[in-house]
């Protein structure tokens, strides 16, 4: 397991805000206390008010905005990761159609409920995002030309209560991850808000099960 560096996380959540939003699609999934699902959602994020775009975006800025390399880590998808009909195959898939395809949001959504543990009602957000990432001068300061174009997939899996309602993100991941400033589908940055819980090792559980 190797180190993120939390300058890299840094700017990617800079794009996390009303102003500066690099989300184009949010979907997702309400799922009972014994995995099945409740309703599924998919929206273009820009249709959302603005009250709507604010609370996904803190959902969804939560996870590479935590702790680095204590409640974020990276892990790596090894080729046997990688098969045909793997968790890694399918989020190259929901990377590559931004979210449209709804018949791949529901194989995720019936293999994570399958095997995602818990005692109470739960949500999975999907959101699908692009990051011109700028170039750097000798000096450090952005470039205007563009580096390359990062496309990404953020998921959070929170806890939710009366009408829907989502708690803060119990975990999550990064995919691709964002490594040097670049993407590597190889790897990916998997959040747990809390390190006493299951949560995150269920889901490497799910995203590395051959």
């Amino acid at each position: 397991m190797e180190k993120i560096k939390r300058e890299d996380m840094l700017e990617l959540t800079r794009r996390m805000t009303l102003k500066r939003n690099c989300f184009d699609r949010i979907a997702g999934a309400y799922m009972d206390e014994e995995g099945f699902v409740d309703g599924t959602f998919n929206k273009h994020f820009q249709r959302l008010t603005a009250k709507e775009q604010q609370t996904n975006l803190d959902i969804a800025k939560a996870i590479p905005f935590s702790d680095t390399n204590v409640q974020l880590k990276e892990y790596i998808f090894g080729e046997a990761d990688r098969k045909q009909g793997s968790i890694w195959q399918l989020l190259m898939a929901l990377k590559e159609c931004g979210l449209k395809n709804d018949a791949l949001l529901d194989v995720f959504y019936e293999e994570f409920g399958s095997r995602y543990q818990t005692d109470s009602s739960y949500a999975i957000y999907f959101f699908h995002g692009s990051y011109d990432v700028p170039l750097k001068a000798s000096d450090k300061e952005s470039l205007w030309e563009s580096e390359e174009v990062f496309q990404f997939l953020i998921c959070a899996v929170c806890p939710v209560s009366g009408d829907y309602e989502p708690g803060k993100p119990e975990c999550g991941f990064l995919f691709p991850a964002f490594k040097d400033r670049s993407g590597d589908i190889h790897r990916i940055n998997i959040f747990q808000e809390n390190d006493k819980s299951a949560h995150a090792e269920r889901l490497v559980e799910i995203l590395f099960s051959h």
